[in-house]
């Protein structure tokens, strides 16, 4: 099984995507994660994209095509299928990708659209606290720590970074519903797309996308 998440920050898509990796063996591949693991590693493609990053610019669509593919020509994707998070998030992109999965014989089997409201999205961001010591991830209402303000590990102090912040989270979601209306389109056209609601818990999205998979044929 082969996919791409799509959805606003705080839509849920890490989560949801821990859940099926466990149960479908998917290979998650977070963009963020695999570009700390490229410039970490020393890689080729590391060494290019850190160029993009020191200079605080994106990183090109090509490197980042480019680096998802040499991950996915590992045995671990080709055995269980994977899951990509964080990209494609334009059109281009997606026929990059496109391009790239073609060649490598490991076409997308589907495309599945969080669609989230923004009250939801302000709740799960902006009630974030993060750790300044160890990095540790509380959040005030669903993972609180024992003590406010203090870090359960460490005993450091929890803070809220400016990314959760109400008025920074209304501009990335703009930002974001902006950049991708055209490739939700686009996927839509291929008839690729399926629309998840993001609003729903852990456990009520993952029976939502059994169901979509069953009627998919896939496992």
């Amino acid at each position: 099984m082969r996919l791409v998440l799509l959805g606003p920050p705080g839509a849920g898509k890490g989560t949801q995507a821990g859940v099926l990796s466990k149960n479908y063996s998917l290979m998650h591949m977070s963009t963020g994660d695999l570009l700390r693991e490229a410039v970490k590693n020393n890689t080729d493609v590391g060494v290019q994209a850190k160029v993009f990053m020191d200079r605080g610019e994106l990183v090109s669509d090509e490197i980042v095509a480019r680096m998802i593919t040499e991950k996915l020509k590992g045995a671990d994707a080709k055995a269980s299928g994977f899951m990509l998070d964080g990209f494609p998030r334009t059109k281009n992109q997606a026929q990059i990708l496109e391009q790239a999965l073609t060649d490598l014989k490991m076409p997308l089997d589907l495309v599945i659209y969080f669609k989230t409201s923004e009250a939801t999205i302000l709740k799960r961001l902006t009630g974030r606290r993060i750790c300044r010591s160890c990095g540790q991830i509380f959040h005030i209402t669903n993972i609180p720590p024992k003590t406010e303000g203090i870090c359960d590990v460490c005993g450091g102090e929890l803070y809220q970074r400016d990314d959760d912040k109400k008025a920074t989270i209304k501009n990335r979601i703009k930002v974001y519903n902006e950049q991708t209306s055209e490739l939700i389109d686009y996927y839509n056209q291929k008839k690729m797309l399926k629309e998840v609601s993001g609003d729903l818990d852990v456990g009520e999205l993952y029976s939502v996308f059994k169901d979509i998979f069953k009627k998919a044929g896939l496992k």
